[in-house]
């Protein structure tokens, strides 16, 4: 089984086949902004990504080289820009941005691209009600729409509130992060009112596993079935993503759900965990990737 799993890892990465030609990643970069942080043994506040972690993340991109990248966890304007061009110094060249600037006013969702978008639409008001108060999704809802041969899709970014909370009656955010997730998918449903119709993903830190209330909600409303959530191993056939320091837990909490009429076009059916070099440095995730049979065109 692993060396099936080997093999399957070794045939998305190794090579891009003609009919395989977009790949699309998706990355939890872990606080590259101002933050409190431990480095060195000492504690700083509003302190930046240290440089060795920067390092890392630059090996990691060049190592994947992905055609889209779906981030989280990016910081203001001016962290994307940075982080633009610590890549073009790794040979990563970005020329298409967006960050979305939601209710979180430290940790956005941004996207990096070698193609054009055909159109970007910031959701960064999705409402939910949330013990009887209205609120909004923490990091809204990115969407970036690209025109391809096989017609147009769209991403949409993700990152769901974390487990961190300060009220006993919702213990690890887990109402509040079902109610994000349920938005998300209304307010894809709302994009896409016939899912086995239109072209799309939702990926991104969803910080849940898949057999709790979010990961299934996002997958479909009723009988409505929004999408499917991809299979997704590394070159050991390991399927984490993120690192847990505080626990020294493993689990798996960043995704890939493709529509149906996107899945087709998926690789091998299903997307891989990176694991090369870098990874271990750069953030306590890893990025997940996903390699599509479509070809963009310019809007």
């Amino acid at each position: 089984m692993i060396r099936k799993l080997l093999l399957v890892f070794l045939a998305l990465f190794a090579s891009k086949p003609a009919s395989a030609v977009l790949t699309v990643a998706t990355y939890n970069v872990e606080n590259y902004t101002l933050a409190d942080r431990l480095v060195d043994g000492v504690f700083h506040q509003a302190y930046p990504k240290p440089e060795r972690e920067i390092a890392a993340l630059r090996q990691v991109v060049a190592g994947l080289a992905p055609d889209v990248l779906a981030v989280q966890e990016m910081g203001p304007p001016a962290f994307l820009d940075d982080f633009r061009r610590e890549l073009r110094q790794a040979g990563q060249n970005y020329p298409y941005a967006a960050l979305l600037e939601a209710a979180d006013a430290d940790r956005h969702v941004a996207v990096l691209s070698r193609f054009p978008f055909k159109e970007v639409r910031r959701h960064a008001a999705v409402s939910i009600t949330y013990f009887k108060a209205k609120a909004v999704v923490k990091r809204g809802v990115l969407e970036v729409v690209f025109a391809t041969n096989e017609g147009d899709f769209s991403v949409f970014i993700v990152h769901l509130k974390s487990r961190h909370t300060e009220r006993s009656d919702d213990p690890e955010s887990a109402v509040q992060r079902a109610l994000e997730a349920e938005a998300v998918r209304d307010l894809v449903l709302a994009r896409y009112p016939d899912p086995a119709k239109g072209k799309f993903i939702i990926c991104g830190d969803w910080n849940d596993t898949r057999d709790n209330r979010p990961v299934r909600a996002l997958q479909r409303r009723g009988e409505t079935v929004v999408g499917t959530v991809l299979p997704a191993a590394d070159s050991r056939g390991e399927t984490w993503t993120h690192f847990y320091r505080r626990e020294d837990s493993y689990s798996r909490i960043d995704y890939f759900l493709v529509s149906a009429a996107l899945q087709p076009f998926v690789a091998d059916g299903r997307a891989a965990v990176w694991d090369g070099p870098g990874v271990a440095e750069a953030s306590d995730h890893r990025p997940v990737f996903v390699r599509l049979s479509v070809e963009p065109v310019k809007p």
